[in-house]
């Protein structure tokens, strides 16, 4: 059995932070930001908005758009980095306002590469045949754990939500195609938020030393995240008998132009055959992909039939790349 992706639904929140006004927080401006990161705006949460909020909403478009009861759903998997809290998971409060009351369900914590991983559990529960409706859901709030004191990382962040519903397939031409991912812990201290964990639990001095915030070493990212990223892809088109001119779309994670721009130019794609949003969004972490499906679906970019290529890399470091044939 094949499982294919029915439908999807974003939501980010109205309020848009601009470069421009984040110069009047901290030392930067808009020409430094563009010129590193080719981002221009992102979205940012108001206060009493929480991950689940955001994750029901674009859970409920998804569901909308298919014209199915969220009690149809057998799971809902929920890839953050942000949960409301430590537990309950998020996947549980994201079920309850759902009313999703067949479903079970879990948080999946990857970072950056958290809805590759989602996407991935997902086809395997429906390829097994167990499984006939997943709902994965890639939601953060990264502007909760941004240091907006420190410009190398509080530039880069904005927060949304977006999902995804794994189905069966009833064309076989049509859906997932398969997957590599891999971990590589030895980039653990090179991304990371130190406090909070077990290892270090909150105290007076972990939050007077600003230890809740993303700590990062950008060039040792960056270098991490543009070898492994097109290495992946490689690989992975490799491993299923595909070439870069198979591809109808690259749809990468969305961190960094570079990175991406870097990625498509050592696989051989043109600029038409990738899909850049950063620009209005920042960098969601797991909300990235399926945001940049969406922009790529509205736009007659992507279309039934197509081949899309989905890469990521994150913290941990975690990255991975899915294969999958559009089938609507």
């Amino acid at each position: 059995m094949k499982a294919k992706i029915s439908s999807l639904g974003c939501f980010v929140p109205p309020r848009i932070l601009t470069n421009d006004e984040l110069s009047t927080i901290v030392d930067t401006n808009d020409t430094w930001i563009v010129e590193r990161t080719g981002i221009r705006s992102r979205h940012i949460a108001d206060a009493n908005v929480a991950t689940s909020d955001m994750a029901v909403r674009a859970a409920q478009e998804a569901l909308r758009q298919r014209g199915i009861e969220a009690s149809e759903l057998d799971a809902i998997i929920l890839c953050t980095v942000t949960p409301d809290m430590l537990f309950p998971s998020t996947a549980c409060l994201v079920q309850e306002q759902l009313r999703a009351t067949g479903a079970w369900g879990f948080d999946l914590s990857a970072a950056c590469s958290g809805f590759v991983y989602g996407l991935t559990t997902a086809a395997h529960l429906v390829m097994a045949g167990s499984h006939r409706k997943v709902l994965v859901i890639g939601a953060d709030t990264m502007s909760r754990i941004i240091d907006y004191t420190d410009r190398a990382t509080c530039v880069l962040f904005g927060d949304g939500a977006g999902a995804f519903l794994i189905e069966p397939s009833e064309d076989g031409d049509l859906g997932y195609i398969g997957f590599l991912n891999e971990i590589d812990g030895s980039g653990a201290n090179f991304l990371k938020m130190p406090a909070g964990g077990s290892r270090m639990p909150p105290s007076a001095e972990t939050v007077a030393n600003r230890l809740h915030f993303v700590k990062q070493e950008g060039q040792q990212v960056f270098k991490f995240a543009v070898r492994k990223m097109s290495d992946l892809c490689e690989k992975a088109l490799e491993k299923y008998s595909l070439s870069a001119s198979d591809v109808t779309l690259l749809i990468p994670h969305q961190a960094n132009k570079r990175i991406i721009s870097a990625t498509a130019e050592r696989l051989g794609l043109p600029e038409s055959k990738v899909v850049i949003n950063l620009d209005r969004y920042g960098n969601t972490t797991a909300a990235t992909i399926p945001l940049a499906t969406r922009d790529a679906v509205e736009s007659g970019r992507l279309k039934k039939g197509d081949l899309v290529l989905y890469a990521a890399v994150g913290a941990g470091y975690t990255a991975g790349v899915n294969l999958w044939r559009w089938a609507y």
